[in-house]
C-alpha cells in the first residue's frame, strides 16, 4: 500500500513520520501553553495589575509601572535563552523543554495566588516581579527548543512548514488567553477583579500538566542524537556562538525587530490607546485582536509552506514592507471608532503582514547554525530581541503618543522604521531553505 501522507511520500519512513507528527504536536501545544501564560499577563498588565498592585498613582503612572513589570519578563528572556540554550545543546532538546514548561506553569499559577498591595504592601509587587522573571526565563528557552524539535525532526523540503507549528503557538496562545479572560469576565467586572483573573492564571497549571504529558512522549531530536554519537556536542556552545557566529545573532535581532515590536504594540499597548480614546472601545479592539489571532493561526503555516517553495527571504521581505505601510491605517481605524474598519485593519496587519514576517523564522534561524550550536545560537538571537524590541515597545509607544498630544502618528512612524530595519536585515541575509542540515559538518 502506497502512503498518502506527505512526509512518507517525500521519503520519510513511517516510523520517522510518526515521530515527526509527535514532535510537531509537542511544539504546537507546548508553545500555546507557554504563550498563553505570557500573554495572559499582558492582558492583566493593562486591565488588572495597575489598580491591584500599584494603587494611589495617577493613571499614566500606574500604566507605566504595570508596563515595567511586563517588561521585566522580556529582559529575563535572554538570560533564559542562554541558560536553556546551553542545556539544550549539551543535554538535549527534550529534557530542556520539559523544564521550561514546568517553570512557566509554576510561575503562572503562583501569580494567581499573589496578595494585592492593599493586603501585603510592597511585598505584593516584589513577588510579582520575581514570578514575572520566572516566566521570562521559561519563554526564553521555550521557543528555541520547540522550533528545533519540529525542524530537526522534519523533512528537508518542508522545514518551514514543520517549524511554523512552533510559530502558531504565539497567535494561538494569544487567542486562548483572550478567550479565557473573556469567559472570566462574563459574570461581571467585579468578579473578574476579585477572583476571575486568578482563575485565568490557575488554569495555566491544568494546561501545563497536559503539555508535559505530550512532551514526555516525544523522542529526542535525531540530529542531536547524531551529534551525540559522533562526539560533536559542544562543551561551551554559547562561547562558540559569540566567537564565530555573532554576526548571525545580530542578523536575527534585525530580522525579528519589526514583528516583535509591532506584535506587542498591536496586542498590548493598543488596548491602553483604545481605552484612552473612548470608554468601551478597548472591548472592540480586544475583539479585533481575537479575530486577527484566529486568522494568523491559519495564515502562518500557509506563509511558512510558501517559504519552503520560494525561499525564506522573499516572504519575510514582503511581510516587512506590508507591515511598514500597514501600521498607519490600523490606528486611523481606531480613531474612526468604526468597529468594522478596526477589525479589517487588525486582520490585515496581523493575519497577513505579521504572519509573513514571523512564519519562516523557526526554519530560517535554525538553518543559520550547525546542530551542535543551534539551540544556543537561535535562542540567543531570538531572546535578545525581546527586551530591545518587544519589552520596550509599550513604553516607547506610550511616550510617543503622549509627546504627540495623544495622536498615534509618531508611534506609527517608529513602527514603520522598524519594518525598514527588518527589511534591510532580511535583504542582506543568505537564503537557507535548500540547505541540508542533516549532512552538515558536525565537528
Amino acid at each position: 500500500m502506497v502512503s498518502t501522507h506527505p512526509d512518507e511520500a517525500a521519503g520519510m519512513s513511517p516510523a520517522a513520520a510518526k515521530e515527526l507528527r509527535k514532535a510537531v504536536l509537542s511544539a504546537f501545544f507546548g508553545t500555546i501553553i507557554e504563550w498563553y501564560d505570557f500573554f495572559l499577563y499582558g492582558i492583566a498588565a493593562v486591565l488588572i495589575i495597575p489598580d491591584m498592585f500599584f494603587p494611589g498613582s495617577n493613571g499614566y503612572t500606574q500604566t507605566m509601572k504595570s508596563f515595567a513589570t511586563y517588561a521585566v519578563g522580556f529582559f529575563a528572556r535572554p538570560v533564559g535563552s542562554v541558560i536553556f540554550g546551553h542545556l539544550g545543546d549539551r543535554l538535549g532538546r527534550k529534557t530542556t523543554l520539559v523544564w521550561t514548561l514546568t517553570l512557566m506553569g509554576g510561575a503562572t499559577f503562583l501569580i494567581g495566588c499573589l496578595p494585592s498591595y492593599k493586603s501585603a504592601g510592597m511585598l505584593a509587587p516584589i513577588l510579582l516581579v520575581v514570578l514575572r522573571i520566572g516566566q521570562g526565563l521559561a519563554i526564553g528557552g521555550e521557543w528555541g527548543g520547540a522550533a528545533l524539535m519540529a525542524v530537526e525532526h522534519g523533512h528537508k523540503n518542508r522545514r518551514g512548514f514543520h517549524g511554523s507549528w512552533a510559530q502558531i503557538g504565539v497567535p494561538a496562545g494569544l487567542l486562548l488567553a483572550n478567550i479565557v479572560w473573556w469567559l472570566a469576565r462574563l459574570p461581571g467586572d467585579d468578579f473578574l477583579k476579585q477572583w476571575g483573573w486568578r482563575i485565568c492564571f490557575w488554569f495555566g497549571l491544568v494546561l501545563t500538566v497536559s503539555g508535559l504529558i505530550i512532551r514526555k512522549r516525544v523522542t529526542e531530536s535525531p540530529l542531536f542524537e547524531k551529534a551525540t554519537r559522533m562526539g560533536a556536542v559542544a562543551r561551551n556552545p554559547l562561547g562558540e556562538v559569540l566567537r564565530h557566529h555573532w554576526r548571525k545573532v545580530l542578523l536575527i535581532i534585525g530580522v525579528r525587530f519589526a514583528e516583535n515590536a509591532g506584535f506587542y504594540i498591536l496586542t498590548v499597548y493598543i488596548l491602553t490607546y483604545a481605552k484612552n480614546q473612548l470608554d468601551g472601545l478597548e472591548k472592540v479592539v480586544q475583539g479585533a485582536i481575537l479575530l486577527a489571532a484566529a486568522v494568523e493561526v491559519v495564515t502562518v503555516p500557509i506563509w511558512a509552506g510558501w517559504s519552503d517553495r520560494w525561499g525564506r527571504r522573499g516572504i519575510c521581505m514582503l511581510g516587512s514592507v506590508l507591515f511598514a505601510v500597514g501600521v498607519f491605517p490600523v490606528f486611523a481605524a481606531i480613531d474612526s471608532h468604526n468597529a468594522v474598519w478596526i477589525w479589517v485593519a487588525m486582520v490585515l496587519i496581523m493575519g497577513v503582514a505579521h504572519a509573513a514576517m514571523y512564519a519562516p523564522q523557526a526554519a530560517l534561524f535554525a538553518e543559520l547554525f550547525p546542530t551542535r550550536l543551534r539551540y544556543s545560537g537561535a535562542s540567543l538571537g531570538y531572546g535578545l530581541t525581546a527586551p530591545l524590541a518587544g519589552g520596550m515597545a509599550p513604553f516607547i509607544a506610550a511616550f510617543l503618543v503622549k509627546s504627540n498630544d495623544g495622536l498615534p502618528w509618531l508611534m506609527c512612524t517608529y513602527l514603520a522604521a522598524t519594518g525598514l530595519l527588518s527589511l534591510f536585515s532580511v535583504y542582506i541575509a543568505k537564503e537557507t531553505h535548500r540547505k541540508n542540515i542533516a549532512e552538515e559538518e558536525m565537528t
